[in-house]
């Protein structure tokens, strides 16, 4: 066990561990909920961008259909792939012509039937689709690129930097956009969402990884530090107030125990003082009646004026020493009231703190509630008399040895005892304590208050 009132430092350390594993938690949340949002915000952006471009790529086939073809074909559809460098090829086919293969005629025959753009894969050319429409002036068909289909000026992710993979799926295949530079994190963020396109049927994936190195660990350093100083400062404030406490209630018993010192010296002076003035009143009363009895007029008048004077004066005396006896008097020392013993043990061991943990010596009370008439002031002085002593008196026993047990109970109608227990070392102090040895196997000191 610790001395008693040592405060233990894991409560303070688990206190800032606490506190700083919260402000963590905290601070790591708002960086992911950061992260988050601009995550949500790119991918609304990068949705809102391709689902334009494709819808691009349709208002392009149909002004294209609508159209026949002009008479320079080549140098028509060269400028077009200029102006669009996703498209790789623009192919014509006028309505009495035929496809050379089957999957382009039953695309054309889809797209008549619909009246929408049929998307044509090209599994031999990853990342590239065919785009057919069929109008009133034939059927056109665009061979796109589709990473070249994004538009990296107003794209929200940096093509080389940024974290987020993007990935355009269809059906059972996926095209990757961008690769990202984020490798496995301890989080993942993923938004995926059809792109707003009825002929284009394309998905847009984007997914981020979150890892430790990302997360705010100055501010997290900074607010275990300022969290630390918190609790140090208001540690520090705590001491402060309860050394301010001790001292002034260590101050109280000793201008007490003065008082009652000064009290017990005029006690003594007026018992000292009041045996010669009683002496001296009776004296000189008989002066006083012998003369009454005697001849001499002048002689017996003048006798009786003097030892009237000496017997006023007498009288006086008598008056200044009880004035000065009420003077230094404590009117409220003999306000005894109904006291509960174990707090007063339990303040006054609060105000023994520090000699108890300087002469490490190990408290173990047994304090059950007690009730006793009794003076407060008067009763905490008797119970620090009493620790004292048997600090003292533990101090000539070596250190693992020291151990105080504190015992409260009642005997009789009268006030309790307290029973402090020393051990290997043990004091008897019915009144005041004073050490002796003793060689029995289990030693107590007792204290009677």
């Amino acid at each position: 066990m610790k001395p008693w009132a040592r405060k233990p430092e894991r409560w303070w350390l688990l206190a800032w561990a606490l506190g700083a594993l919260l402000a963590a938690t905290v601070l790591a949340q708002w960086r992911l909920g950061t992260l988050r949002e601009a995550f949500d915000l790119d991918a609304r952006i990068a949705h809102r961008l391709l689902s334009q471009r494709l819808a691009q790529h349709d208002a392009v086939l149909v002004t294209l259909t609508l159209y026949s073809a002009p008479a320079d074909a080549a140098a028509a559809d060269a400028t077009l792939r200029q102006l669009y460098p996703q498209f790789l090829q623009v192919l014509r086919q006028p309505s009495e012509g035929l496809w050379p293969a089957a999957q382009w005629a039953s695309a054309e025959a889809r797209s008549r039937q619909t009246a929408q753009a049929q998307v044509l894969p090209l599994p031999a050319s990853p990342g590239r689709y065919g785009l057919l429409r069929a109008g009133p002036q034939g059927t056109v068909a665009l061979l796109i690129e589709l990473s070249a289909a994004v538009p990296w000026a107003e794209w929200p992710l940096p093509r080389d930097t940024s974290p987020v993979q993007v990935t355009v799926w269809q059906g059972g295949q996926a095209w990757l956009l961008q690769p990202g530079q984020g490798g496995q994190g301890a989080w993942a963020f993923e938004v995926r969402k059809p792109l707003a396109s009825e002929s284009q049927a394309f998905g847009l994936q984007l997914q981020r990884q979150v890892g430790w190195a990302e997360l705010p660990w100055a501010a997290m350093l900074a607010a275990a530090l300022a969290w630390g100083g918190l609790l140090a400062l208001w540690r520090t404030w705590r001491r402060q107030r309860e050394q301010k406490s001790r001292a002034e209630e260590l101050l109280r018993l000793g201008q007490v125990s003065r008082l009652n010192a000064l009290g017990e010296l005029a006690a003594g002076l007026a018992h000292e003082l009041n045996q010669p003035l009683t002496a001296i009143v009776a004296n000189t009363q008989a002066a006083r009646r012998l003369l009454d009895e005697g001849e001499a007029e002048e002689d017996a008048s003048a006798a009786r004026q003097a030892m009237s004077q000496a017997v006023d004066q007498a009288h006086r005396a008598a008056d200044v020493v009880a004035r000065l006896r009420r003077t230094v008097a404590r009117p409220e020392a003999s306000d005894r009231m109904a006291l509960d013993v174990a707090q007063a043990v339990q303040r006054t061991l609060h105000l023994l703190a520090p000699e108890l943990a300087r002469a490490e010596v190990q408290v173990q009370p047994d304090l059950p509630a007690l009730q006793a008439l009794a003076e407060p002031v008067a009763l905490e002085q008797v119970i620090h008399n009493l620790l004292m002593n048997a600090v003292q008196a533990l101090a000539q026993v070596p250190v693992p040895e020291r151990r105080l047990d504190i015992q409260l109970h009642a005997e009789g109608p009268g006030p309790c005892c307290a029973s402090p227990t020393a051990a290997p070392a043990s004091a008897k102090t019915p009144a005041a304590a004073s050490s002796s040895p003793s060689s029995a196997p289990s030693p107590r000191a007792w204290a009677w208050a």
